[in-house]
């Protein structure tokens, strides 16, 4: 009988931010800031099984989304600024849901909108014309 090989991630994210902790407080602005500076950001619960299909889908198609884990003491504080950036751009009221994706430094949608806009094949042109993938 064969040895079952333990399984290991072997993918690196370029960029993995968790919320600091209580000893240095979140500055105000961070998370928005790190959604202007990056093509694609995945803003999600740390540890969230659909922050991580969201990732391993972006991964999948060669992109290498920047990642901020929202530990649950910083869910208010975070969905706040987002909230605040989010309506100050658009008039419609969105409501902030996590994981929230972030292209082009605009609210794009959670899971629901990522998986469908993939299977109807719109996904990878809006991540070329956001400066995620250069194919």
């Amino acid at each position: 009988m064969q040895e079952a090989i333990p399984y290991r991630t072997t993918f690196h994210h370029s960029l993995i931010t968790h919320s600091p902790s209580p000893a240095s407080p979140r500055r105000d602005g961070m998370v928005a800031k790190m959604v202007a500076d990056n093509a694609v950001i995945v803003v999600g619960r740390s540890g969230c099984c659909m922050c991580h299909v969201v990732k391993r889908l972006l991964l999948g198609l060669g992109v290498n989304p920047a990642v901020y884990d929202v530990e649950e003491k910083d869910e208010v504080g975070v969905r706040t600024e987002l909230e605040a950036l989010i309506h100050g751009r658009d008039k419609d009221e969105k409501v902030l849901h996590f994981p929230a994706v972030f292209i082009g430094g605009k609210l794009f949608g959670g899971l629901d909108r990522l998986m469908a806009t993939h299977i109807s094949g719109d996904l990878i042109p809006i991540l070329k014309k956001a400066g995620a993938l250069w194919l």
